[in-house]
């Protein structure tokens, strides 16, 4: 009964993994099936036209800008949150009402975001329709995934490190950034890359933001469109399909692209650690 119980479960193990792949696979192919013919490099370098022969070069930028902002704003401070919540805060009633609200805006759809962002950012702070607006919003909608994955990465330093290093008389401080933060770093990352993957699929929080001017931006106060905007407009303006795919095949490059660079990065720190 035993050895039929462990064969069952194990099968299910397998189904699932199996069906998650399978699942992906069907999902990426199709894009792939789609869009391929339309990849090339006036597709992707060349400037938007209205006609639908242009390319997407604008739209690439927008989107490279908008990762590179909200992550220069989000990292640091959602890293500093979880240090101050792991290593100095009493552990209260105030820190676990501070770990609540952070896991409650994790849950907040991003069309709520786009709505705090569109009110707060583009009219009261008169940033209007623009790059940094968007970068502002998306910051507070991937802080949370930072401050909670930091702080499990946190947890996972033995205590004997922190024991060890102010026992040969380092600070709390150095113990912080030449001991502890080093040991979490791939943790860290791991946050950083969902973040990344967080942000290029935002659609609507970036419509009601930085707007959908299909241009080169000049500045971060520039209004323009990312590729998911332009995805999804192409998609509902002219229905086509094949144009909205290789949108897509682009989408899933620069994520993979950025994903394995941090994944690299993560595994030169861990041997450095050693």
């Amino acid at each position: 009964m035993r050895k039929f119980k462990d064969n069952l479960l194990r099968g299910l193990l397998w189904f699932s993994a199996f069906l998650t792949v399978a699942v992906l696979v069907t999902i990426v192919g199709y894009i792939f099936y789609k869009g391929y013919r339309l990849i090339n490099f006036d597709f992707i370098f060349g400037d938007y036209s209205p006609a639908g022969d242009g390319g997407i070069w604008p739209m690439i930028v927008t989107t490279i800008y908008t990762i590179a902002i909200s992550l220069l704003i989000a990292t640091p401070i959602g890293i500093l949150a979880a240090v101050y919540l792991q290593e100095y805060a009493k552990q209260g009633r105030l820190v676990k009402t501070i770990r609540f609200a952070t896991e409650s805006l994790t849950g907040i759809p991003s069309i709520i975001y786009g709505l705090f962002g569109a009110v707060f950012f583009v009219t009261t702070l008169k940033l209007g329709m623009s790059i940094i607006a968007a970068s502002l919003t998306l910051t507070i909608i991937v802080l949370p995934v930072i401050i909670r994955t930091t702080e499990e990465a946190l947890k996972t330093v033995p205590h004997s490190y922190r024991e060890g290093s102010l026992a040969l008389g380092t600070t709390k401080l150095q113990t912080l950034y030449k001991v502890i933060l080093p040991s979490a770093m791939p943790g860290i990352l791991s946050g950083i890359i969902l973040s990344i993957g967080r942000i290029v699929g935002e659609s609507a929080a970036i419509f009601l933001t930085a707007g959908t001017v299909a241009a080169m931006p000049e500045s971060i106060f520039s209004s323009a469109r990312t590729l998911t905007v332009h995805s999804y407009l192409v998609t509902q303006e002219s229905g086509d399909i094949e144009l909205a795919a290789a949108i897509g095949i682009v989408l899933i490059v620069i994520i993979l692209v950025l994903n394995l660079s941090a994944t690299f990065i993560s595994k030169k720190l861990n041997k450095a650690d050693y």
